[in-house]
C-alpha cells in the first residue's frame, strides 16, 4: 500500500525542481495529482514524466482566473482534495538601493498573494483531516545579501500558517510550511553564478546542495498520516545551513 493510496493531490508550480519530484513521488504512493505550470510546454514534459494518475492545467498561480480554472477542473474530475502543496513561487536578486517595484510586486504578487488565494480557494473542495502545506525557504531565516525582497515575500508565510491553522481546527486540517534551502533545481540554475553556488555550498555542513528528491521525501512526510501530529510548523529541510 502506498502511503496517499486514495489520496488527490493539488502542486502548483510542478513542472521542474521540488515540487515535480514531489508530485512523481505522489503518484507513486498512490494519490491522483493535479500539477500546474505557467508554459505548456514544460506542462506536456512533466505530466509524461510523473507518468500516471496526473493532470496537468495549465496556468499562473498568482493569476486568481487561472487558479478557478485549476480548481474548477478539480472539482470536476475527482471532486474533492486531500492534499495541497502551495508550491509556486519565483525569486530573484536585488540590493537595497536598486529594488523596483516590479521586482517587488513581481515577489509578493506570487509567493505571498498567490498562495494565500491558492488556499483559499482549495477550501471549499477540501476534506475535513486534510493537509495544507507551503513552500517557504531559508533564505527568511537567514540574512542572505540582495535576497531581502525574496526573503520578505516568503516570511509571510508561517504566519499564514500558524493562523490558518487556528481557523481550521474543527476540520482538522493541517497547516504547514517547508522550508528547503539551497537546492539544484532549475530556478536556482538560473539565478545562482558559479561563486554564488560556492558561497551556497560553504555553509551547508556537507557541503553539498540538497536535491529534489530529498525535500519530496519531506513533502510526502507532510502530505502523509506520518505527520498527523505535525501542525501549524515550519518544517526546514536545509542540511543544517540555519543552525551553523
Amino acid at each position: 500500500m502506498g502511503k496517499l493510496d486514495g489520496k488527490v493531490a493539488v502542486i502548483t508550480g510542478a513542472t521542474s525542481g521540488m515540487a515535480l519530484a514531489g508530485a512523481k513521488l505522489f503518484a507513486q504512493e498512490g494519490a491522483y495529482v493535479f500539477i500546474t505550470g505557467r508554459r505548456q510546454d514544460a506542462l506536456d514534459d512533466a505530466v509524461q514524466h510523473i507518468g500516471r494518475n496526473v493532470t496537468g492545467v495549465l496556468g499562473d498561480a498568482a493569476n486568481l482566473d487561472d487558479l478557478d480554472r485549476l480548481f474548477a477542473t478539480v472539482e470536476q474530475q475527482k471532486g474533492a482534495i486531500d492534499v495541497l502543496w502551495a508550491s509556486a513561487g519565483v525569486g530573484a536578486q536585488s540590493k537595497l538601493g536598486e529594488i523596483t517595484e516590479e521586482h517587488f510586486d513581481a515577489a509578493f504578487s506570487l509567493n505571498a498573494r498567490g498562495t494565500l488565494f491558492t488556499v483559499q480557494k482549495a477550501l471549499p473542495l477540501f476534506n475535513d483531516g486534510g493537509s495544507i502545506f507551503m513552500t517557504g525557504s531559508n533564505a527568511s531565516l537567514r540574512g542572505f545579501p540582495d535576497w531581502s525582497v525574496y526573503a520578505a515575500s516568503k516570511a509571510v508565510l508561517p504566519a499564514f500558517a500558524r493562523v490558518w491553522v487556528a481557523e481550521l481546527r474543527d476540520r482538522r486540517i493541517r497547516v504547514n510550511v517547508l522550508t528547503p534551502g539551497q537546492v539544484s533545481s532549475p530556478m536556482m540554475e538560473e539565478v545562482m553564478t558559479d561563486e554564488m553556488k560556492a558561497q551556497f555550498e560553504s555553509v551547508i555542513p556537507r557541503r553539498a546542495m540538497g536535491r529534489p528528491e530529498e525535500i519530496a521525501s519531506v513533502a510526502l512526510f507532510l502530505a502523509s498520516d506520518d505527520s498527523s501530529y505535525v501542525n501549524g510548523m515550519e518544517l526546514v529541510a536545509d542540511g543544517g545551513a540555519t543552525v551553523i
